[in-house]
């Protein structure tokens, strides 16, 4: 099929696929081309049945910025949300909270706090003084500075999945996590440019021993990308490991590393209402430094934390009023970032749920206490589905909208969370990429001004006719509307002549394709060499001790 504005001599692409149109208004006449046949309109149209799942060479948005630019929705009152506020702060000076970790007790006693074994309690001042003395906002610094973020204000960043124990997709079925998944997966992450962020490892690489596991993998997320990265706090020589690495590869001194972020950390209370020796050290040791903690108790109403979500998350805001006061402690103006994780649990087998109406509720509110104690806010985009199928995708909408909506600065597990987190897919990491597109392109700014209002093309085609071969229309059509990467626009005849491919088979070949496409981001020799020679030498003492 080919054919040509009449008027205009301009090709006009379509998806249409032969479809009768309205003739042009004003005597023109319109006829459509697609976008293949286009550069070659005598082709005749192939015969038979074939499996086409999409372009050999991926067209994704540019990496780009996003800033939210309309207000967070709010989904209580102001009066419901010091009801909240104070509650929490009850909560710590009458019932308190466990810490175990003797160094924080100390710095918390020094701060006016009570011991009573392990439990503390809280003077709610002493809380709101240091809270108060976090950062509204904040730079998460790449050792490529054009990959670097900002956290904060109203800026939205995505990370790709942290921590699965397992992977997988639809040929290879699920697995244990493993070294070679690892590296496909940070790869995926590089070269989707809807991942803004790593999230620390995107499946936990168990077939490397857990005594040197962060050296092999931090080695390679800071080698195979260029973007920020997260390291896990799992004790005090893993994080000296984790920053000691991140130093080389930025080619910093020590003294620069404490006054740049050059790497984040995720912190999780052991909920309900615990704070324990790892994630106390993780504290600690990162605000020391200068580097971003993301506070996050994981509250599950009707299993660690209470069957409503107000009071869910009351007590989430009281852990992580403690983490974050912890971190002020420590160091005031250290890099912080409020984390909301409240969900809900199926109460007929106890397991998890994800992407709730629950949990956009609780993700809202979570921006609201953020909001109120002027800090930066996490939320995540999660599921519990056990395959890619429409729960999958139904559920991380819904966790995305309450997330963006919610006002989360960073939107963690972004890309390829499955199975309620135990399974990194590769085929989501691509439709969650798609899905975040989307939501960017939501994010930009509606122009509306004399050329968008397109008041003289209109009075062009007059009633009745068409704006497909209007100059307005050739000027913009190319980057007019979002093009997804998985949606499939074509009419059912010309989808079911290319095999009738499916969402998750078009994903599976997406990401093939984008894995043969990767490219390693240009590395500074001698950081490089820097960054090996530190590792091998640590792989060499044995790591970390364990006891396995």
């Amino acid at each position: 099929m080919a054919g040509e504005s009449a008027s205009s001599n301009i090709w006009v692409m379509s998806r249409s696929h032969g479809r009768t149109l309205r003739p042009g208004g004003r005597g023109r006449t319109l006829s459509v081309v697609t976008e293949e046949t286009a550069e070659h309109p005598a082709r005749p149209r192939r015969k038979g049945r074939r499996v086409d799942t999409g372009p050999k060479i991926i067209e994704q948005p540019a990496p780009r910025a996003h800033r939210r630019a309309f207000e967070p929705t709010r989904v209580v009152s102001d009066d419901e949300l010091e009801a909240i506020h104070q509650a929490s702060l009850t909560l710590l000076s009458t019932t308190g909270m466990d810490v175990l970790l003797p160094q924080a007790q100390q710095l918390f006693l020094q701060n006016g706090a009570s011991l009573d074994g392990d439990r503390m309690r809280f003077d709610p001042e002493m809380i709101l003084d240091f809270v108060g003395s976090a950062p509204a906002e904040f730079t998460m610094h790449a050792r490529n500075p054009a990959r670097s973020q900002q956290i904060g204000g109203d800026n939205v960043v995505f990370t790709a999945v942290g921590s699965p124990p397992n992977s997988g997709d639809i040929v290879g079925g699920r697995r244990t996590g493993n070294h070679q998944d690892f590296i496909d997966l940070v790869k995926l992450s590089q070269h989707l440019n809807a991942v803004q962020l790593h999230a620390g490892y995107p499946v936990e690489p168990a077939d490397i021993h857990a005594s040197v596991r962060h050296l092999h993998a931090i080695r390679d997320i800071v080698t195979l990308s260029d973007k920020p990265v997260n390291a896990y706090s799992l004790g005090a020589q893993r994080n000296r490991d984790a920053l000691e690495i991140l130093r080389l590869a930025h080619g910093l001194t020590d003294d620069e590393v404490d006054e740049k972020s050059i790497v984040y950390t995720v912190i999780n209370t052991s909920s309900p209402l615990r704070l324990d020796h790892p994630m106390a050290t993780g504290i600690i040791e990162y605000a020391g430094r200068g580097q971003a903690s993301i506070i996050t108790p994981f509250t599950l109403a009707g299993a660690m934390a209470p069957v409503t979500i107000a009071g869910a998350v009351v007590q989430q805001n009281a852990e992580a009023l403690v983490g974050i006061a912890l971190s002020q402690i420590v160091r005031r103006g250290a890099p912080i970032v409020y984390g909301g994780f409240t969900s809900n649990v199926d109460m007929k087998s106890g397991s998890p749920a994800f992407g709730t109406p629950e949990f956009m509720q609780s993700a809202m509110l979570g921006g609201q206490l953020a909001r109120r104690y002027g800090l930066p806010y996490r939320s995540s985009n999660v599921n519990a589905a056990n395959a890619v199928d429409a729960q999958a995708a139904y559920e991380s909408v819904f966790s995305l909208w309450g997330a963006v909506m919610g006002g989360a600065n960073v939107v963690y597990h972004g890309a390829g969370w499955l199975e309620g987190g135990l399974r990194a897919s590769f085929e989501k990491m691509v439709l969650d990429a798609d899905l975040i597109n989307m939501v960017g392109s939501f994010l930009a700014p509606l122009v509306v001004d004399q050329a968008t209002m397109a008041l003289d093309a209109i009075d062009e085609v007059g009633p009745g006719g068409h704006f497909f071969g209007t100059q307005h229309t050739q000027d913009r059509y190319r980057t007019a509307f979002f093009a997804p990467m998985i949606s499939d626009w074509r009419n059912f005849e010309a989808w079911e002549e290319a095999g009738s491919p499916t969402a998750d088979q078009k994903a599976a070949s997406l990401y093939r394709t984008l894995l043969a496409e990767y490219q390693t981001p240009p590395f500074d020799a001698d950081r490089e060499a820097a960054v090996n020679e530190f590792v091998d030498r640590r792989i060499a003492e044995g790591g970390v001790e364990t006891d396995f």
